[in-house]
């Protein structure tokens, strides 16, 4: 198993630098599992989603399904990954503002960590409104 950082999985998804999405595209359709890690997972979304390339949240969704079907690709825990994924899809925007995926991970991440250490879930706690519409966060 190799592990790619957020440049190599970018160059491979916008495909925007020549000699280095191709060497990108060698990495992850080689020969060896490529990890990716939740905080390049976040960087990537964060990044695809910022002024430069300003990518929506359909947008954002479809990136996300599309590394779940690259054969070589794994993530830290995909199911947690999955299961933020549909919490980001399924959050409604409140005052124009709308959670981002990192929101729903956080969450999802905290509550398999709670349940896999044997604890009860006592949500995340956020100031952040939109990202009180996932599912297990609440109001300090």
């Amino acid at each position: 198993m190799i592990a790619v950082d957020t440049n190599v999985l970018l160059r491979y998804l916008l495909n925007d630098a020549a000699g280095q999405a191709a060497i990108a595209e060698e990495l992850i359709n080689g020969k060896e599992i490529v990890l990716i890690t939740d905080v390049v997972l976040v960087e990537a979304i964060w990044t695809l989603k910022g002024k430069k390339y300003q990518l929506d949240k359909a947008d954002l969704v479809a990136v996300i399904q599309a590394l779940f079907k690259e054969p070589n690709i794994r993530f830290e825990n995909g199911q947690v990954v999955w299961l933020a994924l549909n919490d980001y899809r399924n959050a409604q925007p409140i005052s124009g503002k709308l959670a981002d995926f990192s929101d729903a991970l956080i969450v999802n991440k905290a509550r398999f960590i709670a349940s896999d250490k044997s604890d009860m879930f006592g949500g995340v706690y956020t100031f952040d409104i939109a990202a009180q519409q996932i599912p297990g966060t609440k109001s300090p």
